[in-house]
């Protein structure tokens, strides 16, 4: 590490560089107070280099904050990840490498922006499984599940939900009987959506319902999905989890 990070009894965050050349930031990103580090650290580091014109400065961040805010949902609300992403433009990274952003609009809107994929944590999950089915829970799950089913030569069942009445609807498009399955998606706040989807997957004949994502949050915990979901596989991109329910992949 080429910086070092002090936070004050206020909350004040300041950064201090500790050996010239390069600088590669990996950070979680999944607060204010990351995107405020970051800002400090490149502050500091721009500072040094004023005269250095072939250092180059670039960022990895695990779990952008903000990046299910992709658009303005309702009239009179903010666009957030807008102005998330125009702060973090502001420090003129020359890469900025983002591990599976909720859609392309986090790239689009973040300056040298690269996607960092998640195939080989997925394909940890569904080797250690055994051969699952894998399941996208969406539409807009549907396309990056199939790329990682045709890289693993696996079979791949969509899913889909729909609001009658206000009532959640779930369908399967496939035949599940019998069938060890893998729900793969990006991210899980409660996770009460794949509860619902594995406990429909069941009714309809799979044996087992496993759940993969990228970003753990799990605000509510997990007893409710324990219901449906065998097991879960995630990342620690969001946060360290200490559960036997869940395996994690070590990205930071």
């Amino acid at each position: 590490m080429n910086y070092q990070i002090e936070t004050f009894k206020d909350g004040q965050v300041t950064a201090k560089i500790l050996e010239s050349g390069n600088l590669d930031i990996k950070i979680r990103g999944n607060s204010y107070e990351d995107l405020f580090k970051i800002a400090v650290i490149k502050e500091a580091w721009d500072a040094e280099n004023t005269t250095n014109k072939t250092a180059i400065a670039t960022l990895t961040i695990y779990c952008l904050i903000g990046q299910r805010s992709d658009r303005r949902f309702n009239k009179g609300a903010s666009f957030d990840l807008k102005v998330i992403s125009k702060f973090i433009n502001t420090m003129k990274f020359d890469k900025v490498s983002l591990l599976h952003p909720h859609s392309a609009i986090s790239l689009a809107l973040i300056d040298n922006s690269y996607q960092v994929a998640h195939f080989k944590y997925v394909e940890k999950a569904y080797k250690t499984i055994g051969n699952p089915v894998l399941v996208s829970p969406d539409a807009g799950a549907y396309k990056t599940t199939h790329e990682i089913a045709e890289k693993l030569n696996a079979d791949l069942v969509p899913s889909n939900k729909v609001r009658v009445n206000g009532v959640p609807v779930i369908s399967i498009q496939g035949n599940v009987k019998g069938k060890e399955c893998l729900i793969v998606d990006d991210l899980a706040d409660g996770g009460r959506t794949f509860k619902l989807l594995a406990q429909e997957l069941k009714s309809q004949g799979a044996s087992n319902v496993f759940l993969y994502v990228t970003h753990a949050q799990f605000n509510y915990g997990f007893d409710e999905l324990k219901e449906t979901i065998d097991h879960i596989y995630c990342t620690n991109s969001f946060k360290n989890i200490d559960n036997d329910y869940v395996t994690q992949f070590e990205v930071i």
